[in-house]
């Protein structure tokens, strides 16, 4: 039997939060971008051989067939590559969803550049990687390594395209297989708009199997269900799918068939959001403390507590260094980072302090808005304290963590007004209980108590902290 979406996000989730997940990217994904598969680049090639497209299945035969045919010369070939994939086409929502996913590793057989493209409007640095001398240099600053299995449109020539590619490929690149052979030994792989007919994949899985026989790696890819139409071909095409699935199974490969293209997009929207949960946007600014049962000192203790305890119970913390809360974010995120030496500050704590200095009032807020639309984006929930600052006439609540709401509230993050402490979080949190079922939907009542307590100025700081970690516990669960 296939697996389920549900074991399928479990399983690949685990693997992100380990570090250990690698994506594999097919002709599928860059379909949906507007460009061609194998059929659209060799239809012209396949006329002019008199050749039906429509009735070819070895595809490489008909490139080495086009190629013998202009007298072993490939250049007409080589420019309907450029033509077909040398534009600045925008990477689509999937391409976006796998280059914000905490992967150092992507491989692909596309000549595109649509991966790479999304890993920089990601913010990443991407290391391109297609020629044997790309394997000894290595880029400054990089942050994921994509290896073009198939070489780039920039360079068609070298592009790998027919049949005497293929049977070239192991000698020519062979550190190539040897790293893919590495990453599949020690990562989990996704495999996204694939379809398996790749002799230089085929070869690698299978020495794999040789190799590590029943203790190979677990991979898992999503397919397309063959859906019957009445017709014999229809019919066929579904016995040979399950036969098909069933046999990726001997290479450590599991397969979630979907009904719609689409669900993909939809399974790592799921993933996204489930990972992003472990991290914590914490917001909030204090020129003042006094409020319910807060002090200063009381208020410094709770939020160093509360932060302490959320690195402590293995999430991530995220801040953007407010005023008069900022400071004990760090102090208490610090003090159980270095108590425990698993934790890692650059896994655990990310600072994103504003940048200052900026006179000009409308470039100022054009800086800060896009500031906190990227900072927030990296999370999953987020927890606003306090909210105060000095105005004109004196303490009033600070718009800024307004602001924060709203972006968080608009990129669908699990919201945690604490208003008992008072200002601009009391406010937020007299919204959400207004709509309680529409910001919290199918919550335990466990978690609707927990609210009431985070919004009773009576609560202690305690009773405050406890319940914010069983309410992002709650939001975790799986």
């Amino acid at each position: 039997m296939p697996i389920t979406r549900k074991d399928l996000v479990k399983r690949y989730l685990e693997a992100l939060e380990s570090y250990n997940a690698s994506i594999f990217v097919g002709a599928g994904l860059s379909v949906a971008a507007g460009f061609v598969d194998w059929k659209g680049l060799l239809q012209e090639s396949c006329e002019d051989l008199n050749l039906d497209i429509t009735k070819e299945t070895d595809l490489i035969t008909v490139a080495q067939y086009y190629v013998n045919l202009n007298a072993g010369n490939r250049h007409r070939l080589n420019q309907k590559i450029i033509g077909h994939f040398n534009n600045e086409t925008r990477p689509t929502l999937n391409h976006e969803l796998i280059a914000r996913f905490p992967i150092q590793v992507y491989w692909t057989t596309n000549y595109d550049k649509l991966l790479e493209t999304a890993l920089t409007n990601a913010k990443r640095t991407p290391d391109i990687k297609y020629t044997l001398n790309h394997l000894t240099n290595n880029k400054p600053g990089r942050d994921a390594i994509v290896y073009k299995m198939h070489g780039d449109c920039e360079h068609p020539n070298d592009a790998v395209l027919t049949r005497d590619d293929y049977e070239r490929y192991h000698f020519k690149m062979k550190d190539y297989l040897s790293a893919l052979r590495g990453d599949l030994i020690n990562k989990t792989f996704l495999f996204l708009g694939f379809s398996f007919t790749d002799p230089n994949i085929e070869y690698i899985l299978s020495r794999v199997r040789v190799v590590f026989d029943t203790n190979q790696r677990q991979h898992y890819c999503i397919m397309r269900k063959e859906r019957s139409n009445g017709t014999p071909d229809s019919d066929y095409n579904i016995v040979k799918q399950n036969l098909f699935v069933e046999d990726l199974k001997h290479y450590g490969i599991l397969t979630l068939l979907v009904d719609d293209y689409s669900e993909i997009t939809d399974v790592l929207k799921e993933i996204e959001q489930l990972y992003k949960q472990k991290s914590i946007f914490v917001s909030g600014s204090a020129e003042t403390y006094d409020y319910g049962l807060f002090d200063k000192n009381i208020a410094g203790n709770f939020i160093y507590d509360l932060c302490a305890k959320i690195i402590h119970e293995k999430y991530r913390i995220i801040n953007g260094f407010g005023l008069g809360v900022g400071s004990y974010v760090i102090n208490g995120a610090l003090s159980d980072i270095y108590r425990d030496e698993s934790n890692s500050i650059k896994d655990q704590l990310v600072l994103r302090p504003f940048p200052q200095g900026i006179e000009d009032k409308t470039e100022r807020e054009a800086l800060w808005n896009k500031y906190r639309q990227d900072m927030i984006r990296k999370a999953g929930i987020a927890i606003f304290m306090f909210g105060n600052k000095n105005g004109v006439a004196g303490i009033t609540d600070a718009d800024g963590v307004r602001k924060e709401y709203e972006i968080a509230k608009e990129q669908g993050l699990k919201l945690i007004p604490v208003g008992a402490t008072g200002y601009m979080s009391k406010q937020l949190w007299e919204e959400a209980k207004s709509t309680y079922s529409v910001f919290y939907p199918s919550q335990t009542t466990a978690f609707r108590t927990n609210f009431d307590i985070i919004g009773n100025p009576k609560s202690t700081a305690d009773q405050i902290r406890n319940a914010i970690m069983d309410m992002i516990k709650e939001l975790n669960r799986r």
